[in-house]
């Protein structure tokens, strides 16, 4: 199971499109809201979640994260402790963790960018600390993936889609989608 955290002031694009592309690709997705199922994004659209972080425990299905942008939806991320543990379990386990405008600024606040190749929304690079900022809009180190912004939503959604089902499968669902290579 893959998990995408969703906090009030996320971006609706960067959540969703990843939701979409994984789903369409086999990938099972949860969607955790964190302090409830109804969730406002940054540019005041309700998303309903599958489930609350109230409900959500770190399982042995886990097979990665997401975390989507925006503000103050990063933020909020940053500030649950439901979060926190869950990206220090995947990158304990070396799951795959997804992350996508300024929300990579969370992984590298924990250190999980040390010397990873990694990408972020322009003027959050710095928030990455000890990473090694890469040209990319979207960057893939190891289990880490990171991309710049919501007009390379479906290219970062392709980049997990590979990681968890394959190159091939992501290829599949791109030609589905009309996206180019």
């Amino acid at each position: 199971m893959v998990y995408l955290f969703l906090a009030n002031g996320f971006e609706e694009i960067e959540a969703l499109t990843p939701v979409d592309i994984l789903r369409r690709g086999g990938v099972e997705v949860t969607t955790v809201g964190i302090g409830g199922t109804e969730i406002k994004g940054s540019h005041n659209i309700t998303v309903k979640t599958d489930i609350a972080d109230s409900d959500f425990s770190l399982l042995n299905d886990v097979q990665g994260i997401i975390l989507p942008g925006g503000m103050p939806g990063t933020t909020n991320l940053e500030k649950s402790n439901k979060v926190i543990k869950a990206i220090t379990y995947c990158s304990e386990r070396d799951l795959v963790i997804g992350a996508i405008c300024a929300a990579p600024s969370i992984l590298g606040h924990m250190g999980i960018l040390k010397d990873k190749k990694a990408t972020a929304f322009p003027g959050f690079e710095r928030e990455l600390f000890d990473a090694v900022i890469g040209d990319e809009y979207v960057c893939i180190d190891g289990n880490i993936i990171t991309a710049r912004g919501m007009g390379v939503s479906a290219e970062f959604a392709l980049a997990l889609l590979g990681a968890f089902k394959g190159q091939e499968v992501a290829d599949n669902v791109r030609r589905s989608i009309q996206c180019r290579p």
